[in-house]
């Protein structure tokens, strides 16, 4: 996991590359790197976790040719070094070299057979034909923005990484595209397959029980995504919050870590006696974690806030309620492992949400629930990214792996349409039946913020509320809040983004 920088025109400024990857150290605090050519700049910050001695970037190929800065991981680097670049000379075992090898040698269309999450530019050296390309994983899970002004295309993982007076023309790299000069936006990869095989049927009556061959086939895929996203050499743990999704994650994980004779270290927080908290200590002590919490104050949260904004460059109330008590969870995580695991994108993925159960027919649940997948890249995984990256800390999301988002996605929709105010997600509590104690398995949903204590923290009523966070924003000015909630945490976004204003701002994540 890393911050990535490129620049593309003539007479690239190293000045203006340098200053935007310094605003990304955050991401990569264990080097970095850079690559200045005429017509080009790459500037990388770097978080190593595979190949820890020869992983530096820039990449380059053999003679030198073509040089690339990436950020993220490709799970399938060594079958595709076997399969598709058998004559490769690969100078380092870094997974982030594959796409590099790819490029140069089947195009960039070749990019469809990577699984991962990744952003990344690359460059040739000699100035020829295309020679610039930038990507980005098609689930939009790693980060990546970019602008156009005065000749140059600029990149780079964060919008606090462009200039001031650049933000204004900052816009949201689409996900499952590439570009090129010559070529422009191209996609290369549908998060969602236009065509889904199905191999199972709809249920002929409502409350019908899942077929066991659709249990295990749920089973199955949730947990080779899981194996697939343990590929690191450093330690691997798990965020763990007691709920569904994250309790999935972590009983697979600790299987995957016990089968090789280690420990899962699974990290919580919330407020004293947070339901969250209390459930998972159960499941830490029903998997044999080695467990770590972080129990905070309302007044510890509420003091969080400004940087917290700042770092998830956004100030939608969502996202900053579950981004708080996120922050510190990363930070606890960062004192131990490097790498996490999370529950992202099971909701999405098995209709766990509440508003969806006013949905009563296969197909529309079907539409809403690709509407939801292809805006996580704006939402969630945003705020996934930047808690954990402000610690120098990787998130890894196996529910959104492409094959289980595929696989979730060719499910007939009408098994996961709660029945008769039955519990949501039947269809994966049941898959797992045995891998958790049942009140886990069985736990009804709740919001990170709420599960936490983060809702009643920031309570503007509540007794430690300060005049700072009663600011407000006159409601007819652009882009006026709606909400008193939302109205000071876009004071708030304004001190640290006076440049990308508020309404800017809702339109660039609205519209991506």
């Amino acid at each position: 996991m890393c911050g990535i920088v490129g620049i593309h025109g003539q007479a690239p400024s190293p000045d203006l590359g340098r200053r935007m990857r310094d605003r990304l150290d955050h991401r990569g605090p264990d080097g970095d790197g850079e690559l200045a050519l005429e017509h080009a700049w790459l500037g990388h910050t770097r978080l190593a976790i595979v190949d820890l001695g020869g992983g530096a970037q820039p990449l380059r190929t053999p003679e030198g040719e073509l040089w690339m800065v990436g950020n993220g991981e490709v799970y399938n680097h060594k079958r595709l070094r076997l399969e598709l670049l058998p004559d490769a000379e690969p100078l380092t075992d870094s997974d982030n070299e594959i796409p590099l090898h790819l490029i140069g040698e089947h195009g960039p269309s070749s990019l469809r057979h990577l699984r991962g999450m990744y952003a990344f530019c690359a460059a040739r050296a000699d100035g020829t034909g295309d020679d610039f390309i930038a990507a980005r994983d098609p689930v939009g899970i790693k980060p990546l923005f970019w602008a156009r002004r005065d000749g140059l295309t600029v990149f780079a993982s964060e919008l606090k990484a462009f200039d001031g007076d650049w933000q204004r023309d900052v816009e949201l790299f689409p996900p499952g595209h590439y570009w090129t000069p010559s070529g422009g936006l191209r996609r290369f990869h549908h998060v969602v397959p236009p065509r889904l095989r199905r191999e199972w049927d709809p249920p002929a009556e409502p409350g019908e029980p899942v077929p066991d061959g659709l249990r295990a086939a749920v089973r199955g895929h949730l947990v080779a995504a899981v194996e697939r996203e343990m590929m690191s050499d450093v330690p691997v743990g798990v965020f763990l919050s007691g709920g569904l999704d994250s309790s999935l994650i972590a009983a697979i994980a600790a299987n995957h870590a016990r089968a090789a004779g280690e420990t899962l270290h699974s990290f919580a927080v919330g407020t004293e006696a947070s339901p969250d908290l209390i459930a998972a200590r159960a499941v830490a002590e029903h998997l044999g974690t080695e467990h770590h919490e972080r129990v905070y104050d309302p007044a510890e949260l509420r003091a969080a806030l400004p940087e917290v904004i700042r770092s998830i460059e956004s100030y939608d109330p969502s996202l900053v309620r579950s981004a708080l008590p996120n922050h510190l969870l990363a930070e606890l995580a960062a004192r131990t492992v490097k790498v996490v695991l999370t529950g992202e994108g099971a909701d999405e993925l098995f209709a766990g949400y509440e508003y969806v159960r006013a949905i009563d027919e296969g197909g529309e649940l079907h539409t809403e629930l690709v509407r939801t997948i292809s805006e996580l890249h704006s939402l969630n995984l945003q705020r996934c990214d930047r808690v954990t990256m402000a610690h120098g800390l990787e998130a890894r999301v196996p529910f959104l792996d492409l094959d289980m988002v595929a696989f979730a996605l060719a499910l007939p929709p009408e098994w996961k349409l709660p029945q008769d105010g039955g519990m949501e997600k039947r269809l994966l509590r049941e898959a797992f039946t045995g891998w958790l104690p049942d009140e886990i398995l069985w736990r009804a949903k709740a919001q990170f913020g709420d599960g936490s204590g983060a809702r009643e923290a920031l309570d503007p009523r509540g007794p430690d509320a300060t005049d700072e966070l009663h600011r407000v924003i006159e409601p007819d000015e652009p882009g006026a809040p709606r909400s008193e909630e939302e109205a000071r945490y876009i004071a708030i976004y304004r001190e640290h983004y006076p440049d990308a204003s508020p309404e800017r701002t809702m339109s660039l994540f609205a519209t991506a």
